[in-house]
């Protein structure tokens, strides 16, 4: 049982979030809802019986959302970064995660939906990015910086031929 759990703030969208996130990723699952009782109705604003939090968990991690109502809203100072094994993961998880109303940014970035950002980034970026060689660095870097989604053949193309 991990200690620290994120907590997503949804305006109603909980539920619905949850039932997306675990459709995409593997080895994922929702483990609880629960409801708000109707003595929360009047502080919260949300009626007895709807979808308080749910609980999900995706690869290991544990997630809460919760219907908290509009007044916060997400923002790219918090984001989920996701290492692929490789441009097929890349490219699937790209695809779903900014289907149905997401929105791509720059360098590997992006916001589902929900408005959740997204860093969805290939393992061998990092062991590119830590190499001793600084030209080989700073060609894959120049690569990246200019991609919306990131392109692991030309990245690596750029890190090989520094």
């Amino acid at each position: 049982m991990r200690r620290i759990v994120p907590n997503l703030w949804f305006d109603n969208e909980a539920e619905e979030a949850a039932k997306f996130y675990t459709s995409i990723f593997k080895d994922s699952k929702i483990l609880d809802t629960t409801y708000y009782p109707e003595a929360a109705t009047e502080v919260s604003g949300k009626p007895a019986g709807s979808v308080l939090t749910v609980e999900w968990e995706i690869e290991g991690n544990r997630f809460v959302g919760l219907n908290g109502g509009p007044e916060f809203k997400f923002n790219e100072a918090v984001s989920f970064a996701v290492e692929c094994e490789d441009q097929a993961e890349v490219d699937d998880l790209w695809e779903k995660l900014t289907g149905n109303g997401g929105e791509e940014s720059m360098c590997g970035w992006l916001k589902d939906r929900f408005g959740v950002s997204w860093q969805i980034v290939p393992k061998a970026l990092d062991k590119m990015l830590k190499d001793s060689n600084q030209a080989k660095v700073e060609a894959a870097t120049a690569a990246f910086m200019k991609m919306r989604k990131l392109d692991l053949p030309t990245i690596q193309k750029a890190f090989d031929e520094a």
